[in-house]
């Protein structure tokens, strides 16, 4: 979880994540697997297949330039915390989560949706920001689901 919110923070106050922030997250991650103490409870290949098809599902995003690097590493490590099976919904909370910030900005700045169709541009830059938080919305939902783990009753 403290990886998650250091994450959702850094991207939201700068759009910058550390490589080094991505391999530590990776690396509890692995280390959880292996040792059979996951929260998921993935075995160390369902924990490589997960981190694969979280970096391997969003790099057409990246290629088309409507998501960034950091983006897409990061999406990597709940993959490798949670599975495969996880991801699309994750991804779909995340998505969500994201559509509803773009709207708030927009919103806030009273931008109309035709002006951003004009710039015929992959990305918006509103309010002195590129685009939504999308890292910062990939670990949300991830929050969400770890608190339900360990809370009392919780998913289990």
């Amino acid at each position: 979880m403290v990886w998650c919110a250091w994450i959702a923070i850094c991207d939201y106050r700068s759009r910058r994540i550390s490589n080094a922030l991505v391999v530590m997250g990776s690396m509890a991650a692995f280390a959880c697997a292996l040792m059979h103490v996951s929260p998921s409870g993935i075995s160390l290949g369902q924990a490589g297949a997960g981190a694969a098809a979280g970096l391997v599902a969003l790099l057409p995003f990246f290629a088309m330039g409507v998501m960034g690097a950091a983006d897409v590493k990061v999406f990597a490590v709940p993959g490798a915390w949670c599975g495969i099976h996880a991801l699309v919904g994750l991804w779909a909370v995340a998505s969500v989560a994201a559509g509803i910030h773009a709207l708030w900005i927009l919103i806030a700045t009273r931008t109309r949706v035709a002006v951003l169709l004009e710039r015929r541009q992959p990305t918006f830059d509103l309010a002195g920001r590129r685009s939504p938080p999308f890292a910062a919305c990939l670990t949300l939902p991830r929050i969400v689901w770890l608190a339900a783990q360990v809370a009392p009753g919780g998913v289990r």
